[in-house]
């Protein structure tokens, strides 16, 4: 694969290069025409430096293997959530080209003042500040100019390589080919600043509902859509610092760690909709116990009945139940259609509980406040991905979205308590779901219902004592997996047919060979051996293809 690779362009030898560099020995032995055996993965920073050699888009590859423990092992995901891309700023002049094009409209019309430094650069865009004409101060975010024509040609490489990566047991496990052509409709999309910006308006109008918070204390910045283009996002300016590097002293760090919790669950847990990247960089603190969430670039979704199991493995994590969690696990777990042809054996629930049981028993002894739940969740989709269960990618978003919060609350107060802290907020989930969000309505109409049932019950039961007295009644019973079953037996039958048939071929042919000696019945005998011979050929051929002899 490599070897083709290098054959075709500048850029696919200088990733050869950079992988030989780094010394990845199976490729190296692969190249040298020696003895390669299995593929295998690079180890964890031989495949983080690879990567932030090779530029932009592999960086957020990496940083998008680092969302999914429940593909990758742990050395993987800690070497990988470090990546950042070191990325100098586009030189004004470039910027500014691309920033005219996009507007329409001439600059000086728009902005009052426009700083040519930027103020952050990164493998995508780079942010300008800028004051507009009616006095408002906007961050400019603008995409790097050509990157376009660099993603086209990375992501056609990337596939190239899944298929090579799709031959190791990571691969066939986890359908690299699928995650690559995942990743690269990921970082297209990514490229068209609306949709950040809708992520953003959405993200920023749900937050104003806190439920357990208040949505005052919790800033998102507001989309300027006439000055939005797919290259440019504009948004309001936030004046703030970093929160682990800001002065603090004017709130209470609990409040603030308690603030982000609160909204976090919030949004994974109810509206099914959060921010996938809240590490510190992300989040600014505003002063008086206010904090801004920036870049809104990556969001995870969740569907109800996803949100629904998600919530009660949290609380089965929390109370340390390996049993409910392997349950759990194989509901949250893709359909068997989709998974079935990497496994090499059936999933079971007994071993998958086994594992969890393991892994649960070192934390039994840790009171509840030692405990880190983070971990624990990511050592859980890990534990799935060792019994080849395959969960969806938003749960993997989902646990390095935990971590990132439960890292920064940590910081903030050393000693916080993420679990105690999830409690209260799962307790107050489950009521709302078993009294709703009305509980006066919700018992009249159970009320209702209770009634039309007893007017209804007598009559449907009479209706069914009726049918079954008079034999009218027909059962309809479904037995899963039956067809396979029913396959076999009759292959199994035909192919005894056939014995019994080719059997009585041969004793016809024998007893009309013994009886007659003359020539008008002689060939029929011959006859009869041949069509057995035939037949009997057939049926052994056939047995033998379908491989029953081997067992």
């Amino acid at each position: 694969m490599f070897a083709r690779l290098a054959q075709s362009g500048a850029r696919q030898a200088e990733i050869l290069e950079v992988v030989l560099r780094h010394g990845w020995d199976y490729m190296r032995r692969l190249l040298s025409f020696g003895k390669a055996g299995e593929p295998q993965l690079p180890p964890p920073m031989v495949l983080r430096n690879i990567l932030v050699d090779l530029g932009p888009v592999y960086v957020k590859l990496g940083q998008l293997l680092s969302t999914r423990p429940d593909l990758l092992p742990q050395g993987y995901i800690e070497a990988l959530s470090t990546l950042q891309a070191d990325v100098p700023p586009v030189p004004w002049n470039a910027v500014e080209i691309l920033l005219r094009q996009q507007l329409r409209q001439p600059l000086e019309q728009v902005f009052r003042s426009l700083d040519t430094e930027s103020v952050a650069a990164g493998s995508i865009a780079q942010v300008h500040r800028a004051c507009l004409v009616s006095g408002e101060w906007v961050a400019l975010k603008i995409q790097r100019p050509g990157l376009e024509a660099v993603v086209e040609r990375d992501t056609r490489l990337i596939r190239g390589i899944a298929e090579l990566v799709a031959q190791t047991e990571f691969g066939r496990l986890a359908d690299v080919v699928a995650l690559a052509d995942e990743f690269c409709r990921a970082i297209q999309a990514e490229l068209d600043f609306t949709q950040e910006a809708r992520h953003t308006e959405q993200l920023r109008q749900q937050l104003q509902k806190g439920r357990w918070f208040d949505p005052a204390q919790l800033v998102v910045p507001r989309v300027y859509w006439p000055l939005t283009t797919p290259k440019v996002l504009t948004l309001e300016w936030i004046e703030g610092r970093p929160l682990l590097e800001a002065d603090r002293s004017d709130a209470d760090p609990e409040n603030i760690a308690r603030l982000l919790t609160r909204a976090f669950f919030q949004q994974i847990c109810i509206d099914g909709y959060f921010h996938a990247d809240p590490h510190p960089g992300n989040l600014f603190y505003l002063g008086s116990g206010r904090v801004a969430l920036l870049d809104c670039g990556m969001i995870g979704r969740l569907d109800p009945r996803t949100q629904q199991i998600l919530l009660e493995l949290m609380l089965a994590i929390v109370s340390l139940d390996a049993q409910r969690c392997a349950e759990l696990t194989l509901e949250l777990a893709l359909p068997e259609r989709s998974t079935a042809r990497f496994r090499e054996q059936p999933v079971s629930l007994a071993q998958l509980q086994s594992d969890y049981e393991r892994l649960l028993r070192q934390y039994y002894t840790l009171s509840i406040a030692e405990l880190n739940f983070s971990q624990l969740f990511s050592e859980i989709l890990q534990a799935a991905r060792r019994n080849q269960i395959r969960i969806p990618g938003n749960l993997g978003l989902c646990a390095k979205a935990l971590a990132n919060l439960e890292g920064i609350a940590r910081q903030l107060t050393p000693g916080y308590n993420l679990p105690e802290q999830l409690r209260p907020l799962m307790a107050d989930v489950f009521r709302a779901q078993l009294l709703g969000e009305a509980p006066l309505t919700s018992l009249l109409r159970t009320a209702l219902d209770l009634k039309n049932l007893s007017l209804q019950s007598p009559r449907q039961m009479e209706l069914l004592l009726s049918r079954i007295t008079s034999e009218t009644q027909r059962w309809n019973l479904t037995i899963q997996e039956l067809d396979g079953i029913r396959s076999s037996l009759d292959q199994s039958a035909n192919r005894l047919s056939y014995s019994i048939v080719v059997g009585s071929l041969i004793v016809g042919a024998a007893i009309i060979s013994a009886q007659t000696q003359r020539f008008q019945v002689f060939w029929l005998s011959e006859l009869l051996f041949g069509a057995a011979s035939l037949l009997g050929l057939w049926l052994v051929i056939s047995i033998l293809r379908s491989g029953r002899l081997r067992s």
